[in-house]
């Protein structure tokens, strides 16, 4: 299992953060089923302020750019980044994989 940990800021307005929350607590059905799709097995959005961490753990055989590439030409998808992107600090038409930043990890126990 390979685990990816990114970032990604909100448009710094507390009602719009509210929403992005709210939205989040009913994800479109055809989004979750896209997802599981392309191998990733496990997502968690963690939130301070208005900072978003994600932690994704997907399968030994994902790859981070064919397989968002191909999440991105499934059923919803397009239309739900569409729909997050007015929430999100990022350039218009960004992929998601251009909008979440990847971190680096530098301590393990």
């Amino acid at each position: 299992m390979k685990r990816y940990c990114q970032t990604l800021d909100l448009y710094n307005d507390k009602e719009l953060i509210e929403a992005y929350v709210e939205e989040h607590a009913h994800v479109w059905e055809e989004v979750k089923a896209g997802i599981r799709e392309v191998g990733i097995v496990d997502m968690q959005i963690y939130i301070y302020e208005n900072r978003l961490f994600m932690i994704m753990d997907t399968t030994d055989d994902f790859d981070m750019e064919r397989d968002y590439a191909r999440l991105a030409t499934l059923p919803r998808q397009a239309e739900w980044e569409a729909h997050m992107a007015k929430y999100q600090k990022a350039a218009p038409g960004q992929a998601a994989n251009e909008k979440w930043i990847p971190m680096k990890r530098i301590f393990k126990l």
